[in-house]
């Protein structure tokens, strides 16, 4: 197995153990930029074919979707089998849904110039290589299909949970290489694609309290992973020096994501 591999199994574990508190905490908290990311596939007629949505987890854009295009093929692709089995029952009620288990950062080549539009949400910036893997996407519309993707960008912003855990988390943990936010727009210029919007969306998101965000953010969200391999004693040191530089109560913030939107 190679360390890519390894990196992806790894991955894959840790949302698999974080399923059922994502889609409790998180998918209600991230609706408004999923809302945002099928909306943007549906200004303009798409050409014939399937949608695809890589990286779908447990698959919270489905309904937005089937409800805009009710005769479509819609196929959601990810890497952890446990998602894929709750967005497969998510799916069973229509027919015409499919989800895979796989690898979302390099698409099958079946899909090649197949796929009406391709959307995903907040799965981008979790794969290895995200420019190669827009790059993937891109390739994967047809003549006149169009690309919605909303991710987690550096700096999402300057005050709140999301900022003070990163300056908490960059004190015990080196930061990784962002480098690849740089590469995205070449990525997809390169593709061949048109980028139709390139933008910073933000909404309001609520936390009951610093403790709630950071326990849940450790084991249903994108700590997941960092807090099996670190283990407990790690995660108890980070936990407590992040309760003691946070607010109390109700902690409210406004986050903001990046919106690529590209036209084949």
């Amino acid at each position: 197995m190679t360390d890519r591999d390894e990196e992806l199994a790894r991955r894959a574990r840790g949302w698999d153990e974080a399923v059922t508190g994502y889609e409790a905490y998180y998918v209600p908290r991230f609706a408004p930029w999923v809302t945002a990311a099928v909306r943007a596939v549906t200004v303009d007629a798409l050409p014939s074919g399937p949608i695809l949505v890589p990286c779908c987890g447990t698959f919270p854009e489905l309904d937005a979707l089937v409800e805009q295009f009710p005769d479509r093929e819609l196929v959601g692709i990810d890497l952890s089998p446990g998602m894929v089995r709750r967005a497969r029952e998510r799916a069973a009620a229509y027919p015409r849904v499919s989800v895979v288990e796989g690898d979302a950062s390099t698409l099958d080549p079946r899909w090649t110039q197949r796929c009406a539009a391709v959307v995903s949400v907040f799965g981008l910036q979790q794969l290895p290589e995200p420019d190669q893997a827009i790059r993937s996407w891109a390739a994967a519309l047809r003549p006149g299909g169009r690309l919605s993707v909303v991710f987690w960008p550096t700096a999402t912003e300057t005050e709140g949970p999301f900022a003070l855990l990163s300056k908490v988390l960059r004190a015990e943990v080196p930061a990784g290489d962002r480098s690849w936010e740089q590469r995205l727009a070449p990525a997809l210029t390169t593709q061949g694609t048109r980028i139709a919007r390139d933008e910073h969306i933000s909404y309001p998101m609520s936390h009951p309290d610093a403790a709630t965000f950071f326990d849940t953010h450790t084991t249903s969200g994108p700590l997941r992973p960092l807090a099996t391999a670190r283990g407990a004693t790690f995660i108890a040191q980070l936990r407590d020096e992040f309760l003691r530089r946070a607010p109390s109560g109700e902690w409210h913030h406004r986050p903001r994501a990046r919106h690529l939107v590209a036209d084949a």
